[in-house]
């Protein structure tokens, strides 16, 4: 990673709808705060899905989920880690306009330059990347 400096933040969160709504706004308000309001509405978007899942499948009783906010090399990515590594995500091949769930991992897929399922010895980290514009710089 160079001499870039790296921000990092991780908070625990009970598996609860209101904590994905707690997880989302925070995100969003952090990675303002470290001067990247353009993708701050995608950061919290990406967690609040992310976070969805891990309150969906990934509850075990009595255990938190984390979410992890890092940014690095022009890159901002985000975690969520669960307790249930037997239930790996997946994107759905279809889902049809009925259907009243399902799309997470498609908007996932979709806003994320990246995105990936790393197995824990308990558990899961699914974590999905934004790759930042650097500051200072023309693109070019």
């Amino acid at each position: 990673m160079g001499d870039a400096e790296t921000t990092y933040d991780t908070c625990l969160y009970a598996p609860t709808a209101r904590s994905v709504s707690r997880a989302r706004v925070r995100t969003a308000e952090l990675v303002e705060k470290w001067g990247h309001p353009e993708v701050a509405g995608d950061a919290g978007l990406l967690v609040s899905e992310l976070a969805t899942n891990a309150v969906r499948y990934g509850r075990v009783a009595g255990r938190l989920f984390r979410v992890e906010v890092r940014l690095a090399d022009d890159v901002l990515r985000v975690g969520v880690t669960d307790a249930r590594g037997e239930r790996r995500p997946q994107v759905p091949e279809a889902v049809s306009d009925d259907d009243e769930s399902g799309r997470g991992l498609l908007i996932v897929a979709a806003v994320a330059a990246r995105w990936a399922v790393v197995p824990l010895d308990v558990g899961k980290t699914v974590w999905a990347e934004l790759d930042l514009t650097p500051l200072g710089r023309g693109q070019g």
